[in-house]
């Protein structure tokens, strides 16, 4: 079962040369979800072979361009190629006015229906739930109404032992209940116990995105112990004002949240385009907090099952 993150932009404001704007993709159980679609996604997305009609949902964090201004390109190539599924947004309820107002103009004629769903970006909750996977979001510290998004695995089931079922005579309707943690009694009162029957279920996987805030440690309670944290790291520590002033983070910033949080890994990313390299960035960074990697276009990130 697949949970595996691929970063499509990694830079702020600006694309260089090398990186592109903000845009991530998360696979769940192959259900795709697209996080932020700055300027050039759809390009990214085809390099990387990524089916752009597999995604069905798209989580805005804030209304900068360089978080959404690829998304009025997709939109249209999605038209284009006859999409028919509907397409989900969260995002501010700003987001709907100025899409509305664009396919007004540039896509009168749409194949499928855009689904928005407005977000509050000063609450913590959940605003996607498919029964495997929840989504909530995260209230972060910008300029401008901003939230970050964490992705959950639900609880899995314990896993039945091979030939436990026939071994036992478990009937088929009992089985749904020891996946869940009960003993099996037998027609002659025999107590099977739980242990004997399953294997421990794989803990879930969970994945946060944090960009763009200054240092705020209210998001620590709601990120504890993530597998895999994505904060930006706009600015290295020399700037600390600068990144105070325009409601951004450093590489020391996003490593102390991380350690605070007592995260497992750390990606750092939405770096100034004034960076020509990003290693220095990750060295102040891996000071605070060891497990630290710098996000790079074309990477991905896998979390595997684990018991």
């Amino acid at each position: 079962m697949t949970f595996e993150l691929t970063i499509l932009g990694s830079s702020a404001a600006i694309p260089t040369s090398k990186r592109n704007l903000t845009a991530h993709v998360l696979n769940v159980h192959e259900r795709l979800f697209l996080i932020d679609c700055g300027e050039g996604t759809q390009l990214q997305l085809r390099k990387n072979r990524i089916r752009i009609n597999k995604i069905n949902h798209i989580f805005i964090s804030h209304l900068h361009g360089d978080h959404m201004f690829g998304l009025f390109g997709l939109i249209s190539t999605l038209n284009l190629l006859g999409r028919e599924i509907d397409l989900h947004i969260y995002a501010h309820s700003e987001l709907e006015k100025i899409l509305t107002r664009h396919m007004q103009f540039f896509e009168r004629n749409m194949s499928y229906k855009i689904v928005f769903h407005h977000i509050d970006n000063k609450k913590n909750e959940i605003i996607y739930d498919d029964g495997k996977l929840t989504v909530e979001t995260i209230p972060l510290k910008h300029k401008i109404p901003t939230c970050g998004f964490l992705f959950k695995e639900k609880p899995f089931l314990r896993n039945l032992k091979k030939d436990v079922v026939k071994a036992f005579d478990i009937p088929i309707k009992e089985i749904r209940k020891i996946q869940e943690g009960e003993d099996f009694i037998n027609d002659d009162g025999d107590v099977i116990e739980n242990f004997k029957l399953t294997y421990p279920p794989y803990k879930s996987r969970s994945y946060a995105y944090c960009t763009d805030t200054a240092y705020s440690e209210k998001i620590i309670p709601i990120i504890k112990d993530v597998d895999l944290l994505f904060h930006e790291a706009t600015l290295d520590a020399k700037l600390k004002k600068q990144a105070k002033q325009t409601f951004h983070s450093t590489t020391q910033d996003a490593a102390t949240i991380a350690q605070k949080a007592c995260v497992n890994k750390l990606i750092i990313g939405h770096f100034s385009a004034r960076y020509k390299t990003i290693l220095p960035l990750l060295k102040e960074a891996r000071k605070v907090f060891k497990n630290t990697v710098a996000a790079e276009d074309g990477k991905r990130y896998s979390i595997e099952l684990m018991r």
